[in-house]
């Protein structure tokens, strides 16, 4: 059920909503093994319902009145804990709300807890957490997706209404296609990142992940918008995205011929996104092959960036100032070496000392420099792509959720499940991952929409159409 009849049917007094939040409090208890929330705000919530019940008697409830809703645990919220999903933030409460949250709040959004997450949001598949695996819905031996697999999986099992997450290349819209939810990642800098913890600057985006294209589209209404506190939030106004058009014109959409034809592609992904070109096309969009062999740069380009702007943001824990502190330490550097030892994992540590390599003064211009331009020339050539077609659709996944601990084994194969998802973050545009069908085992499938920047208005109407 989409927000809008849920809020009619709450303002009509159909529904009580303390009775409300105590059933996704039940709910939530109920699926304690998926491993999904790492802290519930029970009683907070409680009293939240009651202060919004009043506004709605009152006539001044929020545009977000009881809506409710889970922050991935990478969004500062002020007096509650952020741990990133790592041992090194342990212990430590959040002194500011992040901004997007803050605008949730505004409108009387109802935050009920802090969900788990790959360390730092570096994964595919919320598998590299501090506090174990979360467990895909559907299928108790899949994984959930990630870095916001644990967000996707609340949706999906209905323990809230939507979940604030955060893409830094995939990680909103990666773990709704294994989930059956819609993943929205914005243009950068259409929301505001202050109260984000870091992971790469420049690619990281906040985005919701909901049950339907329209509390996507409502969401990021309300969270979208300039800040004074981040100078790379966007000044241009957001638009009424939640005003859809019931007359959708005929699109020019396209897809690259590459996309379908990937190796590791699994031949049910790739039937559900030809089958969905095809229904496109009968209803009288034109649909246009595009050649983009800079596909297979797409996933070094990302890795290279990413590693190298996370080992510069995750110097910051040290176990001086807050978090993780090492025992017995002898001096400075020790200090730094135990500490950041004890408190990372295995892949955080893995990104950092590929990251410092990349950007140590003798490789910096062969991988740091030139991956830099290689990014100038993909998202100067995707421009151009968007000068002959108004969408671009592909799979979101490679494959339908994978079984946990099978791509434990090799980073690499790990990293190929982001090969679809990257391109948005490498051009800083608004995609979107909706719900394309499931497998024959009744997994999950998810189809991408990408979009010029800024235009998420005629994406996400374009996404509501064929939802």
């Amino acid at each position: 059920m989409q927000y809008s009849e849920y809020r009619e049917r709450l303002f009509a007094g159909e529904w009580n909503l303390s009775e409300v939040v105590d059933t996704f409090l039940e709910r939530i208890k109920s699926y304690k093994h998926l491993n999904v929330f790492l802290d519930v705000y029970e009683e907070e919530a409680r009293q939240k319902a009651k202060e919004i019940s009043e506004k709605i008697k009152n006539g001044n409830a929020g545009r977000l009145a009881g809506m409710v809703i889970g922050l991935k645990d990478i969004l500062a919220y002020k007096d509650h804990g952020l741990q990133c999903g790592s041992k090194i933030l342990d212990g430590f409460q959040s002194q500011f709300t992040a901004t997007a949250v803050q605008r949730l709040l505004n409108e009387d959004a109802i935050i009920i807890g802090r969900q788990n997450c790959d360390e730092f949001g570096m994964g595919s598949s919320n598998e590299n957490s501090a506090f174990g695996p979360t467990l895909n819905f559907w299928n108790e031996n899949k994984v959930p997706g990630g870095s916001s697999g644990a967000s996707a999986v609340a949706v999906a099992a209905g323990l809230c209404h939507a979940s604030i997450g955060s893409d830094t290349g995939g990680s909103v819209r990666q773990p709704s296609a294994f989930n059956g939810t819609v993943g929205l990642k914005p243009t950068y800098g259409r929301i505001s990142r202050w109260g984000l913890a870091a992971y790469a600057s420049s690619f990281d985006c906040i985005g919701p992940i909901t049950s339907s294209v329209a509390d996507a589209a409502l969401l990021l209404e309300v969270m979208a918008g300039k800040d004074e506190y981040d100078s790379t939030a966007s000044p241009i106004a957001p638009e009424l995205y939640s005003d859809f058009t019931s007359n959708l014109e005929k699109k020019r959409i396209g897809y690259f011929k590459e996309a379908l034809h990937s190796e590791g592609l699994d031949e049910g992904v790739k039937q559900a996104t030809i089958s969905k070109i095809e229904e496109l096309r009968s209803q009288g969009h034109e649909i246009v092959e595009l050649d983009f062999p800079e596909l297979k740069y797409l996933l070094p380009v990302y890795y290279t960036l990413t590693m190298a702007e996370a080992s510069s943001n995750l110097n910051r824990y040290d176990g001086v100032r807050y978090g993780h502190r090492a025992k017995d330490a002898k001096n400075l550097e020790e200090l730094y070496k135990k500490t950041r030892g004890e408190g990372f994992g295995k892949e955080v540590k893995r990104r950092i000392l590929l990251g410092t390599f990349i950007l140590s003064a003798e490789y910096y211009d062969a991988y740091y420099a030139k991956a830099q331009r290689v990014r100038t020339l993909i998202i100067q050539k995707t421009n151009d792509y968007f000068k002959e077609v108004d969408f671009i659709l592909s799979p979101t996944t490679p494959s339908p959720a994978f079984d946990l601990g099978r791509k434990n084994v090799s980073a690499t194969e790990a990293y190929l499940e982001d090969i679809y998802t990257v391109h948005a973050n490498v051009c800083g545009i608004p995609a979107i991952s909706i719900p394309n069908g499931k497998s024959p085992e009744g997994l999950p499938y998810g189809l991408q929409i990408l979009a010029p920047s800024f235009a998420e208005k005629d994406l996400l109407n374009f996404a509501k159409h064929i939802e």
